[in-house]
């Protein structure tokens, strides 16, 4: 009895403290009330000690509560029926494919789960271009890319052919690829999403960049937005999250996060026994996001509105995700049983609900009243980026055929009576004789949905996903830049790291083209001797610098600077290179030939983050990648983890890279020169690799050959002549990058030790030639009868007497690949293997690539062709201390 009294004394306790919130609510607003509840907990804890419990998240509801709705400005009823009508093309589009083709491919439930997301975005905010010129960039999720086809398709901007046609690109008019790609279809798709993760990181940082540009003066700040649209599974990725304190951190409310919650992933739940929305909200407010959750949908505001004692919202908050998943797919009596039934109240609550009506209780992802006041909440924020948490239900509407079931991730097929249920469904007015072949639908021009729909982007600025490049060429960097390089060091040593850094600073300087220069490192500016640009154009940060630097009394200290030109990213490559993604493509997105050089550990590009490599190819990105302290025998002491001796190899298979491994400082100026005029003169959709050295050499002089230059872009040249070209014994030396050094020893061990005469040739780009090759071969192929085409390398090299011996500080398969091209036998020394920690000499003597190897393995070569006894190898082996006992490095 006692404690009965005490409970009702304590019901009654906190109903007067309801009320009392509720009248300051009424007069003095949230923000008066806000500061009552901080000071009574204040209180609370000053004078009993009282501590709240810590808590990342808020009660399992809406964020953003019913009277602070922004009402809704269109026709839903008309919305609905075009949403309807894209519901129904995105299916047709999937299940006829798959009906033509067993197992081509598509999805069907992401775009179902997340329509109502999509369409209020379309028809109120997305902004294709404002009065000032400026647009909304949306990141689609990849899985979504049905429903946009579909509705590109009732705008009348793809036609019937090609959606009959997707994933099936190579029939006759061409068809839709399966995903965003801009490569594949570049006057639409923007970024390609569909390597989960890529797409929240990639839009971080062009929110960023946007900024970078216009604090910089390079773009005016006229409201744009950065949408990125995923999954909650996605969510799992590192790259989703990762950098989402880079986004709070430099207040980029330009930036707006929509995660469809729908629960599920490829195989089940997200989180089964959790609640992903809740832990989203926790880590997203724990990093300083604005966080919008859209939970409930209208159906559900007057439940709630009546919970005065909590008791509903806290039993929504006691269930987890695989409960509510199971809810989603049973009959409205289950739902009643086992949500409401748990308390008399809760049942008391429903009991004027059917249970058809129960089952029919929309969430707030598919509602297009609360996803379009979760938006205007988020566009209208200032400070922070908005994360909106949108509870929706995975393959929505496709009822017994996926709705909310752990295979509709795979879903592809509906048989007749499924088809029947979702035509009724969504009222889509195809004939019972036609539903077999799920035809396409699409009302005349002059309907009401197609001119609503219409004239809905006429207003926001055109038509979305679009892509158009905006920029027009560059002129070409002055010569004079450049032909400081030509001359050599004249015996000094620089490395090639340093030069490149030496023509970087001169580029910069250029007073109209040297704003458009982007630097970008991932905390490595004095490892590669970058520190003298800290002055020069000063490092970028939105807020300046409100600190003085320790060193400021140094010559090169740390100048931050809000119109700061490098973007100095701290240890992130790949954060890094998503900069370079939006740096290489604001040539298309904002109209501006920004010049990306993003230089690195070489070992931590394609190796780590090849997958935004990748991506990049794909956004047809320009810019240069410049692999420092590159190859695997040049950076001592730093062993396995750091030494590279493959990036050139995994530089192949990107097709619209072009990759350089320079050896002196006139093929860097040559390769940086046709670089930048390819990319932004001529407007080719290029990109650079290109690896640098932190080893000081001496720098040779630009050869008189007027071949030079077109060897060295095109991959191949004879450096150096033999001093006895007429010699009974002649061979041939390739060198690469830093080795090249050891193959000119070589070159005189052999003419004076052994009387063996050797040109030396430089191979700038194995890539270039075996692209080259493989053009002449194909075309060859299949022009039977025609004029032979000769590969580059085999037409320079024709004349060349002897073996070919090639060394790089890169794995053999890269001087191999060229070995059908190449006139002779061709021998390849490179670093297979782990790195180690020593100095220069010991590693290249351990991986076999120094001048005493290169000289044996062009002994070999001679002997295996007769031309000199196998004595002459044994004595060469002693004389030269060669070890043939010693472990192989290539497994060692």
């Amino acid at each position: 009895m006692a404690q009965t009294e005490t409970d009702g004394q304590e019901v009654l306790e906190t109903r007067e403290w309801v009320d009392s919130l509720d009248y300051v609510l009424s007069k003095g607003g949230p923000v008066r009330a806000g500061r009552l509840i901080q000071q009574l907990a204040l209180h609370a804890r000053r004078a009993a000690g009282v501590n709240l419990p810590f808590s990342a998240t808020t009660p399992y509801q809406n964020t953003i509560p019913v009277p602070q709705q922004a009402p809704f400005p269109g026709s839903q009823e008309m919305e609905r029926r075009i949403k309807s009508l894209v519901r129904w093309n995105a299916l047709a589009m999937v299940v006829r494919a798959n009906k033509i083709q067993e197992g081509i491919g598509g999805h069907i439930s992401t775009f179902a789960s997340a329509a109502t997301l999509y369409e209020v975005a379309f028809n109120h905010f997305f902004q294709a271009q404002t009065e000032s010129g400026d647009r909304d960039f949306v990141y689609f999720q990849g899985h979504a890319a049905p429903g946009i086809y579909a509705r590109a398709y009732l705008e009348g901007r793809i036609p019937k052919e090609k959606l009959e046609n997707f994933r099936r690109e190579l029939k006759p008019g061409g068809g839709l690829s399966s995903y965003p790609h801009p490569w594949l279809m570049p006057n639409f798709w923007e970024f390609p999403t569909v390597s989960m993760g890529l797409g929240p990181i990639q839009a971080i940082y062009h929110a960023r960049f946007i900024r970078y540009l216009e604090n910089r003066g390079l773009k005016q700040s006229t409201g744009g937005k950065v949408w990125a649209f995923l999954g909650d599974g996605e969510m799992d990725e590192p790259e989703s999250l990762g950098s989402i304190t880079l986004a709070s951190r430099e207040n980029l409310d330009n930036l707006i996060f929509v995660v469809n919650c729908n629960l599920q992933r490829l195989d089940g739940p997200v989180r089964g026994n959790g609640k992903i929305i809740q832990e989203l909200e926790a880590i997203f407010r724990g990093a300083g996001w604005n966080v919008i959750k859209c939970i409930w949908g209208s159906d559900w505001d007057s439940l709630i509105r009546n919970d005065r004692d909590g008791v509903l919202v806290r039993r929504l908050g006691e269930i987890s995700d695989g409960q509510y998943q199971k809810y989603f797919v049973e009959s409205g009596a289950y739902f009643r049983q086992n949500l409401f039934g748990s308390d008399p109240r809760l049942l008391k609550m429903v009991e004027h609900l059917s249970d058809e009506q129960l089952s029919r209780m929309r969430l707030g992802g598919h509602d297009p009243i609360k996803v379009h006041a979760a938006y205007r909440a988020a566009v209208d924020h200032k400070g922070a980026p908005t994360i909106i948490l949108a509870k929706t239900i995975k393959g929505y509407g496709l009822g017994e055929a996926g709705e909310g079931k752990n295979i509709t991730h795979q879903q592809k097929k509906l048989n007749e009576e499924e088809l029947e249920m979702f035509r009724s469904r969504f009222g889509i007015p195809v004939p019972d004789d036609e539903l077999h072949n799920a035809p396409f639908y699409r009302p005349s021009d002059d309907s009401a949905e197609i001119k609503y729909m219409q004239a809905r982007r006429q207003q926001l600025g055109g038509y979305m996903p679009k892509r158009t490049v905006r920029a027009t060429p560059l002129k070409p960097f002055p010569e004079s830049y450049f032909e400081e390089f030509y001359k050599g060091t004249d015996g000094r040593e620089a490395s090639t790291t340093m030069v490149f850094v030496r023509l970087l600073a001169k580029l910069l300087r250029d007073p109209e083209l040297g704003k458009f220069i982007v630097p970008i490192i991932p905390d490595e500016a004095r490892t590669f001797g970058m520190e003298a640009l800290f002055r020069q154009v000063g490092i970028y940060s939105s807020v300046g610098q409100l600190y003085e630097p320790v060193d400021m009394d140094t010559l090169l200290y740390y100048k931050e600077a809000k119109n700061g030109q490098i973007l100095e990213e701290g240890i992130t490559e790949a954060g890094s290179m998503c900069s370079f993604i939006a740096a290489g493509t604001a040539y298309a997105n904002h109209g501006i030939n920004t010049i990306p050089f993003f230089i690195y550990y070489s070992m931590f590009g394609f190796q780590r983050i090849g997958d935004l490599i990748w991506a990049a190819a794909d956004m047809r990105c320009r810019g240069f990648l410049v692999g420092g302290t590159a190859g695997r025998t040049t950076l001592a002491g730093e062993g396995l983890q750091h030494q590279d001796g493959h990036s050139h190899v995994l530089a192949l298979p990107v097709p619209n890279l072009i990759a350089y491994d320079p050896a002196f400082a006139y093929e860097i100026a040559i390769i940086i020169q046709d670089g930048i005029k390819r990319m932004y003169v001529d407007q080719e959709s290029i990109f650079y690799y290109l690896t640098v050295t932190n080893e000081p050499l001496p720098m040779p002089e630009m050869p008189k050959d007027g071949n030079v230059r077109e060897g060295v872009l095109r991959g191949l040249y004879r450096f150096k002549a033999a001093d006895a070209p007429d010699a009974k014994l002649r061979a041939q030396l390739l060198g690469s990058g830093t080795i090249m050094y050891e193959v000119l020893k070589a070159q005189t061990i052999l003419q004076e030790k052994y009387g063996v005469a050797t040109d030396v040739w430089s191979v700038t780009s194995y890539k270039e030639l075996y692209r080259d090759a493989n053009d002449c071969e194909r075309w060859n192929l299949l022009h039977p009868g025609d004029a032979v085409k000769v590969p580059f390398v085999t037409q320079t090299l024709k004349d060349a007497p002897g073996p070919f011996i090639a060394a790089s500080d890169y794995m053999k398969v890269l001087p191999e690949s060229l070995a059908k091209w190449v006139p002779g036998q061709l021998v390849s020394l490179g670093t297979d293997g782990f790195g180690r920690s020593e100095n220069r000499a010991a590693l290249r003597d351990f991986f076999e690539v120094d001048a005493k190897h290169i000289v044996l393995a062009t002994l070999g070569a001679l002997a295996r062709e007769k031309k000199i006894g196998i004595d002459i190898m044994k004595k060469a082996i002693h004389d030269l201390e060669i070890n043939p006992e010693k472990l192989n490095p290539a497994t060692s």
